[in-house]
């Protein structure tokens, strides 16, 4: 039997290319025999692109895969209260989420709303099993007529992973103001790179010698976003999301120490989730 066609992965350019960089990372974590996170969809996407991964530099590291449990993790936790909910997945790239945590227990009853990019909507459709649970919009998730696709009368969880440090700030505010006047008791989950670093990552940061990440010019530490409530209406709650278990005990302690010192909010990301009212 011959093996699947490879995609080409350099119809990805810009912020859509950190797709590919993330992906490597999940596949190469999901291959370990220790691995803490299990993502065989990952691993055969990986395998099937056609592309220069090592531009990428070094990937062998478990942030990406950390990343990728917290918000399973708090996706599940959604499920299991609204099973027939829509999870919204905006600018979701090559993320494996569904069948992550289609197996993970929560039943078959929830939705799923994929909101991205034509060039990376077609990529997907070339690449993922397909499932009839599973809607895409074809279009920026700055263009909120993706809302209208959203049933709301179960629940909504949406995910904005590795999304909104590459908006501007007035688009990522605008964003998360629009999905809490939108979606009352829904919940919304974003990731933000350390604070302290922002003039750094704001012009791009160099992953090696042939590859610079694109410029983030949005941040906030975990501190910054504990403000949200107060400052965009329709934000009930909002809740500082630890790390999941690493491997490792040292880098254990190292991310239990930084997420209860307030002190160190400006150097570590934060993994904000919102609960709307």
């Amino acid at each position: 039997m011959s093996s699947p066609q490879k995609i080409d992965g350099t119809s990805l350019t810009g912020v859509s290319e950190t797709a590919l960089l993330t992906l490597q990372v999940r596949a190469n974590e999901a291959r370990r025999p220790d691995r803490i996170l299990d993502d065989p969809v990952a691993v055969e996407v990986a395998d099937r692109i056609h592309f220069d991964f090592a531009k990428f530099g070094p990937a062998h590291r478990q942030d990406m895969a950390l990343r990728s449990l917290a918000f399973d993790r708090a996706t599940r936790d959604y499920l299991r209260d609204h099973p027939k909910a829509t999870v919204v997945a905006l600018a979701e790239g090559l993320q494996t989420s569904f069948y992550r945590i289609s197996a993970g227990g929560v039943g078959d009853q929830f939705r799923w709303l994929t909101v991205d990019l034509p060039p990376m909507i077609e990529v997907r459709n070339q690449l993922l099993p397909p499932s009839d649970r599973v809607d895409v919009c074809a279009q920026s998730a700055l263009d909120y007529s993706w809302m209208d696709r959203v049933d709301t009368s179960e629940g909504v969880f949406i995910t904005a992973e590795g999304l909104l440090m590459y908006l501007q700030p007035e688009e990522s505010m605008g964003l998360i103001a629009a999905c809490a006047k939108r979606f009352p008791g829904g919940r919304m989950m974003f990731d933000l790179p350390p604070a302290l670093f922002a003039k750094l990552i704001g012009r791009g940061m160099r992953m090696s010698r042939s590859y610079r990440v694109p410029p983030m010019p949005f941040t906030m530490s975990a501190s910054e976003a504990a403000r949200l409530i107060d400052i965009v209406p329709g934000i009930r709650s909002v809740h500082d999301v630890p790390a999941p278990t690493a491997r490792g005990r040292l880098l254990n302690a190292l991310l239990w120490v930084a997420h209860r010192t307030p002190l160190l909010d400006p150097v570590r990301p934060a993994m904000t989730l919102l609960e709307f009212g």
